[in-house]
Formats: C-alpha cells, structure tokens, sequence
C-alpha cells in the first residue's frame, strides 16, 4: 500500500513537472532557445499569488487567469525587448541573456520580498481524501487536474487550430512560413507568451502548498530541463510523459532509496536516455 501510495503521490508530481516543461519545450522547439529564467518566470507567479491572497484576500484558485495573463503578457514583452535582440547573436550571448534574466528575477525578488519563507494563507482547496485507502492531498490534486487541462488546451490549440498550425511550421522552417506569409516574429513572440503561461499557471497551482521564497524555482526549472531533454527537445508530448517518469522515479527513489539521493536517480534515467536515445524519448534527428 506504501508502494501504491508513493506511485500517486508520483504521478500527482509529474503532472506539475509536465506543464512546466511543456512550457520550456514550446520555446525551445520554436526558436532552439533555452530558457534560463524559466524557473525565476514560476517563482514570480507564485508570489503573485500569495501577495493577491495576502492583501486581498483572493484565493490562487480565483486568481490562477489574472496571472496567466501576466506571464502571458510578460513572455510577449521578454521576446521583444530582449530574445528578438540577440536572436540572430552568438548561441552564448542568448543563453547569458536569459540566464542574466534569471538572475536579474531572483536578485529583485529576495531585494523586495527578502529571502523569507511563506505560505498562502487559509487556501480555498485544504485538507485530504481517501480514495480506496489511498490518501490523496487535495492542493496536490487540484494541482495535478489544472496541469493536465492546461496541457491538454496547449496540445489542442498547437494541433487543432491555424495559429497552432502556423506556430508549427515555423518550428520546422521559419524561412518556408515566411513564404506563405508566417510572421516568425510574431511567432516567437507567441511562443514565449504560451510558455510562461504555462509555467505561470503551474506557479499558482504550487502556491497552495509549496513553499514560496526567492530561489523556489530553481529545482522545478533543473527538473523542466531534464524533462525536455528526457521527452525529446521540442515535444510537447514527450515532455508530458517525461514529466510523470520523473515524478515516479523521484517519489519511488526516495522511498526505496533514500531521499537524499532522489535526484540522482532522475538524472541517472536521463543519461541513461542520453546514451541509447539522444533525441529523446519522442524526439527525432
């Protein structure tokens, strides 16, 4: 039964990873750009849940679309005042620009908010369940049904509709889009607005029971990472599966090895992936 909990518990984690990387993956996939401020991008979504709920009283489940529409908005206005002005740059002039960006996120959030430790006060979503003997917590759960909504309306729109279909050819050849009239800017732009409301979305969903402080995206991004790279870089659906297999192999490693040694186990599965499949689980050469 500890087995069988611990593999909820897992599944229930790796939903959250998964949106998260899906986010990172739009990214890359559209412009072969990592991310680097993609952890810094959650951490500012959730503490703008806990100061909505703090001063105002307004539940992270009630302000979950205001601040998708933020990162939204913060995503478009981060692919045009800096990703289009080092796009055609050296690949380490983009990287230091979003990990500079990163950097940047965190140092203000610790200058304004101090390195603090917090907690969304009384959330509407507390307690837990029981289903078959099975204890299932229910932010958590409410956590794990909103990130496989928002991935399953992400997947929907890139496959199913023409600006999805547009987003898609210019990840496979921005030059032919562009014959056919696809701005690869205005693209781009899209991406990056998509991917940080994912990862804004998944922000609010953890502030129900995560702990909120300056450095608090730094793991979820380091996992986002492994996940795209495990999933195949670029696929959305590979980083949803990946997403889970990380989250059962960080619960069950922890369980039946010992939790100081949790990451070891996700990494030692992503080499091993790296060694027989480079591409990734889903990915192509």
């Amino acid at each position: 039964m500890i087995l069988l909990q611990s593999v909820v518990n897992g599944v229930l984690l790796g939903l959250v990873y998964a949106l998260i990387a899906a986010g990172l993956s739009l990214i890359f996939g559209l412009m072969e750009i990592v991310n680097f401020a993609h952890g810094q991008f959650l951490m500012l979504a959730m503490y703008g849940a806990y100061w909505l709920a703090v001063l105002y009283g307004v539940d992270p489940l009630f302000s979950l679309p205001l601040w998708t529409i933020v990162l939204f908005l913060l995503g478009v206005a981060t692919y045009w005042l800096i990703i289009a002005r080092v796009l055609r740059a050296p690949m380490l002039a983009q990287i230091f620009s979003t990990f500079g960006l990163g950097v940047f996120l965190q140092s203000l959030a610790q200058f304004f908010w101090s390195p603090d430790f917090r907690l969304v006060p009384s959330p509407l979503v507390k307690g837990r369940i029981e289903i078959l003997g099975l204890f299932v917590g229910i932010p958590e759960l409410v956590a794990s049904l909103g990130a496989v909504i928002a991935f399953a309306l992400l997947y929907l729109f890139v496959t199913r509709t023409e600006t999805g279909r547009a987003l898609q050819a210019t990840s496979e050849d921005r030059e032919a889009a562009a014959l056919v009239g696809i701005d690869s800017h205005r693209m781009f732009a899209l991406g990056w607005g998509i991917g940080l409301a994912c990862v804004g979305i998944a922000g609010v969903l953890l502030s129900n029971f995560y702990y909120i402080f300056p450095e608090v995206g730094f793991p979820f991004a380091l996992i986002a990472y492994v996940a795209v790279a495990l999933g195949g870089f670029g696929s959305i659906p590979g980083a949803f599966v990946a997403g889970i297999i990380i989250g059962l192999v960080e619960v069950l490693s922890g369980l039946l090895i010992g939790p100081a040694y949790k990451y070891l186990f996700v990494f030692l599965v992503y080499l091993i992936v790296v060694f027989t499949r480079p591409q990734g689980l889903f990915g192509r050469y």
